[in-house]
């Protein structure tokens, strides 16, 4: 079985000159409650994603996934330890980040061509480089006869499209994705993360993908970050070494791929029993 079991605190073997593309070293960040109370989100957290690397991570409802990818971005700071990118703290929102979200983030009044053209006009892109571009990006998501079109005419997965053309247009060097599909049925879900490493697997760009479905972050990842019920820290770290390119309609299938999702599914599974443990004693 191509899996192994790495200790919480380690990450990949680091590139020979070149700082890992993003590390979280004993990070906690705390903040007070709307009622006053002080909640501590993510406590003595580990995780360093290398240079070209697609991370996933799963954990129970409510553990501090989303909290990571914000700490990356720069928009929260940690209330202790360090965040740092390319080996260089973060002091502010670094333009080399693109951002997927659940919710779509299209501009509504704009057409696709005029979404995807947006990041590098305002980046100081000139005019019609940018929409060259952008027609090439939307081309390369299948879209082609779609340019004119605004968002309200997509189905979810075009919407989707579009989304992932107006984050690569801009060459990210580093992707955060939360939960982007999630809202999707099966079957586009399944293109859509096709598309997703087709997209990936020539840029170059390190990604921090945050799921609830295991079996999503298994197909897609290099590691597998499993986080403890909140406060978060990280349990257990899974490198996934089934081959590349994969497809996602069918690496489900394989005895490979099913005896991994098994076994950090009985990881992960103690966690959410405690999630929903504490959950049910504050409903009570």
């Amino acid at each position: 079985m191509s899996l192994s079991v790495s200790p919480a605190a380690t990450g990949p073997a680091p590139v020979p000159g070149l700082a890992p593309a993003i590390e979280l070293v004993n990070v906690s960040r705390r903040f007070v409650t709307p009622d006053g109370r002080m909640l501590t989100a993510l406590r003595d957290f580990n995780m360093t994603v290398g240079r070209g690397e697609f991370a996933c991570v799963v954990g129970p409802t409510g553990c501090g996934k989303s909290t990571t990818l914000n700490l990356v971005t720069g928009l929260a700071r940690p209330s202790a330890g360090e965040v740092r990118l390319m080996g260089a703290p973060i002091t502010g929102i670094d333009p080399s980040i693109g951002f997927v979200f659940q919710a779509d983030a299209l501009f509504p009044w704009r057409s696709v061509l005029d979404n995807v053209a947006a990041g590098p006009l305002f980046r100081g892109e000139k005019k019609k480089a940018a929409y060259e571009r952008a027609r090439d990006w939307i081309a390369r998501v299948g879209l082609s006869k779609f340019e004119g079109h605004y968002p309200h005419q997509l189905s979810g997965g075009m919407r989707k499209r579009v989304a992932l053309a107006q984050t690569f247009i801009n060459e990210p060097k580093i992707l955060l994705m939360d939960e982007p599909f999630s809202a999707l049925d099966i079957q586009t879900r399944t293109l859509m993360q096709d598309e997703l490493l087709a997209l990936w697997s020539g840029s170059g760009a390190s990604v921090i993908f945050v799921t609830h479905d295991l079996e999503e972050a298994v197909a897609l990842a290099d590691k597998v970050y499993v986080l403890t019920a909140g406060p978060a820290t990280v349990k257990a770290v899974y490198d996934i070494a089934l081959p590349r390119p994969r497809v996602m309609s069918e690496i489900r299938y394989e005895p490979e791929f099913i005896e991994i999702a098994r076994v950090i599914w009985d990881d992960l599974r103690e966690e959410v029993q405690i999630g929903q443990q504490r959950a049910m004693g504050q409903a009570h």
